[in-house]
């Protein structure tokens, strides 16, 4: 089945499944494990649930209100980061990976709480198709979660920051499809920041998390271990 991805491009539900299902072979009884969200993460789940339908225990926490809903769906046992705040490995997905595993992610509006999980983990393992891999991060939207208090302060600083790092676009409010402003599980809004070319991650990284009003950006520098990336000539594994 073929569907318009986040970026523009075709994506492959099967490819998703398939890169899904390897990340499900590294899953042991009894581990702790963190739950992307996103279409890729949604395989991931699908998959761990048919494991605990036949009796496979874990014990999970969700990265988003979307995804501890389709876990309960599928009976697989939710907690959170307070009562467990150690996980083994969080499986997610990517809206870009580039050079060392270098991520892209927030396409979904789940970043914060996805980058707190993935943190609390032994192992991020990243589940994609071929699609998402980059030369050079940027050409997708970094998502930037921010505050609503102040917000057009921290516009202003964000463009600023923008024009440092010679973003080939702009800086928009994301809204849902209803044309409201979108708003995170947290309760905050994101902006969307088209650079087209990262070519200082980290300190881009430094700049965005220096604004006040900034809670958290879609940049996940050194938290990726593993990627799993299916494309048409089958899945390739690459190591942070």
């Amino acid at each position: 089945m073929l569907e318009s991805s986040e970026s523009g491009g075709p994506v492959n539900e099967d490819l998703k499944r398939e890169a899904a299902a390897m990340a499900l072979l590294e899953v042991r009884p009894g581990m702790k494990l963190g739950l992307g969200t996103g279409s890729t993460a949604r395989h991931f789940v699908d998959l761990l649930g048919a494991k605990v339908a036949q009796g496979f225990e874990c014990l999970c926490v969700p990265t988003s209100e979307a995804t501890a809903a389709q876990a309960r769906s599928l009976n697989i046992p939710l907690t959170d980061l307070e009562s467990l705040p150690h996980l083994d490995m969080t499986v997610d997905g990517a809206d870009e990976i580039g050079p060392g595993l270098a991520l892209i992610k927030g396409g979904g509006g789940a970043l914060l709480r996805e980058k707190i999980v993935a943190a609390a983990s032994d192992r991020m393992v990243v589940i994609a198709d071929a699609t998402k891999l980059v030369d050079t991060l940027g050409r997708f939207p970094l998502p930037i979660e921010v505050n609503p208090f102040g917000l057009g302060a921290t516009q202003i600083e964000l463009t600023r920051i923008l024009k440092e790092f010679d973003a080939e676009g702009g800086l928009s409010l994301r809204h849902d499809k209803a044309g409201k402003t979108f708003v995170t599980d947290g309760g905050h809004y994101i902006f969307d920041a088209s650079f087209g070319r990262i070519s200082q991650p980290k300190a881009l990284s430094d700049a965005l998390l220096e604004v006040p009003g900034v809670v958290q950006h879609g940049l996940f520098l050194g938290l990726c271990k593993r990627a799993y990336v299916a494309g048409a000539d089958g899945i390739k594994t690459y190591d942070a």
